[in-house]
């Protein structure tokens, strides 16, 4: 595994990329790809990570997976890069860096939002669309479910956290009766 400072270098140089291309939201989804591919076959990053194979062994295994792609070679040579540099072992941490840059540009927010049961259609329409006038942003939601909050919700927007559980209401009570404050 990298560093996160230099997870975060290859992400943002990767960005720039994209950026002076106008492909960098392909290059996104290509990485988030290729990410995802390694996370479903670990013998696949070890193969092209372990150092008990000779880097143009690496590198050949990477090509033969490479050229059976519709990658873009910009998505290529950065992949290549990573095995020549000894980095591709993360690929996971510089995708989802790079997810979180290209938010920033694209000026999306990501909300963590838990629930005791899943939320039906229009309450999620109707949360995604409070929340995005309250960060004046575009939302992407992640809905969690969480059966121990009894009731309630739970969301999470960077370092903001909104708690309307039961849960957390109960806990409030609590407090309150301990500090005499309900007589």
């Amino acid at each position: 595994m990298i560093s996160s400072r230099l997870s975060k270098r290859y992400a943002k140089a990767l960005l720039s990329i994209g950026q002076e291309d106008g492909n960098f939201e392909r290059y996104g989804r290509e990485l988030n790809d290729f990410a995802r591919l390694c996370r479903e076959n670990e013998q696949l990053l070890q193969a092209i990570s372990s150092k008990v194979f000779t880097l143009e062994e690496r590198k050949g295994i990477l090509r033969a997976i490479l050229d059976k792609s519709e990658y873009s070679d910009v998505i290529k040579n950065f992949l290549n890069l990573l095995v020549d540099k000894d980095r591709i072992a993360g690929i996971q941490e510089i995708s989802d860096y790079y997810g979180r840059l290209t938010d920033e540009v694209l000026n999306i927010a990501r909300a963590e939002v838990i629930t005791p049961r899943p939320l039906k259609e229009d309450a999620t329409e109707s949360l995604e669309k409070v929340l995005e006038s309250f960060t004046s942003k575009k939302i992407k939601m992640e809905i969690k479910q969480d059966e121990s909050l009894i009731g309630g919700i739970v969301v999470k927007v960077g370092d903001l956290v909104l708690d309307g559980s039961i849960r957390a209401q109960l806990e409030g009570l609590k407090e309150s009766l301990k500090r005499g404050e309900y007589r």
